[in-house]
């Protein structure tokens, strides 16, 4: 039975997103509107990791035991009756990057601003493979009166690439590797979908012919007005995707055949992450109100590579 009370660990965070669960209790949260990396300790403390400037958006610890972080180079902030979220790009947005994070110094450097498709837009999600590549969402910004159009990257951590493997997609999103390492799959915000594709080797998809989009293949489009966000899978391949509008968190089943989901008291349950000794507690971050919060999980999640 999917769990319906949650505790809070951790309060006045300014629009947290990619919680990392560490091995010691804690987890690193970006701040969006904070433009910061900090740690949320077990009794509720906060410690500022490092200061990133632009909008920190998601985050994942790398081979080397840095936190590797995409930055969204920056967005408007909206403060209304139901908390704080995003809106378009920043008045003073100049691109988005990937950063590399020394979570014991603070040390920031920007390893990527650049992809083979030219400047990265908004980098948003991100998950590590066994191969010690990196694959990762951009986003891509809203303007009022245009957007960009969205894609899936693959990079390195020498410095070496950073290419684009998925284009178009309408605002990607949410981002994990299955548990065989076989398939990527990937969440759109606006549309409420979930793509798998099919992995050839690091960094290379089996494309799709046409009417596919981009290579990809259809797991489930929600219906009604939600958008998916950021997602964790389970042992099983579950995905948990935290879900906007209709503020929780979605479980679909591998094939999309089965879809449930936890209702949180957000309309903007941006992240998830799995984390505890037995890889039963959900770490969920809830953007509108500032929070991360955690529940207790009735299946174990999926052990990252990093």
């Amino acid at each position: 039975m999917l769990p319906t009370e949650y505790r809070v660990v951790a309060s006045g965070l300014r629009f947290p997103e990619g919680p990392v669960a560490l091995p010691d209790g804690s987890c690193l949260v970006v701040v969006m509107e904070g433009k910061a990396l900090v740690r949320v300790w077990p009794d509720g403390s906060v410690t500022n990791v490092a200061e990133l400037g632009g909008g920190p958006n998601g985050a994942a610890m790398g081979p080397d035991g840095k936190c590797y972080i995409c930055n969204n180079g920056g967005v408007s902030f909206i403060s209304d009756e139901f908390g704080l979220r995003p809106g378009g790009q920043a008045p003073d947005y100049v691109s988005g990057r990937i950063e590399r994070v020394d979570i014991e110094t603070g040390e920031v450097e920007v390893l990527y601003g650049h992809g083979s498709a030219g400047p990265l837009r908004s980098p948003n999600d991100i998950v590590f493979d066994a191969h010690g590549g990196f694959w990762f969402t951009d986003s891509g910004k809203t303007r009022p009166r245009d957007a960009d159009r969205g894609s899936v990257y693959y990079a390195r951590v020498d410095g070496s690439e950073c290419r684009e493997v998925i284009f178009p997609m309408l605002v990607p999103n949410g981002i994990a590797l299955t548990p065989d390492q076989k398939h990527l799959i990937v969440a759109e915000t606006h549309t409420a979908r979930l793509w798998s594709f099919e992995l050839a080797g690091p960094g290379e998809i089996v494309r799709k012919p046409w009417p596919s989009p981009h290579g990809g293949t259809l797991i489930v489009g929600m219906p009604g007005y939600q958008w998916f966000d950021s997602l964790a899978l389970d042992a099983g391949g579950n995905i948990c995707v935290a879900t906007l509008i209709k503020g929780g968190i979605t479980v679909v089943s591998p094939d999309g055949s089965k879809v449930s989901h936890v209702p949180l008291p957000d309309l903007y349950t941006t992240n998830i992450c799995f984390g505890g000794p037995d890889m039963r507690t959900v770490f969920v971050t809830l953007a509108n109100k500032g929070l991360l919060v955690a529940l207790d999980w009735p299946t174990p999640g999926l052990s990252l590579n990093y």
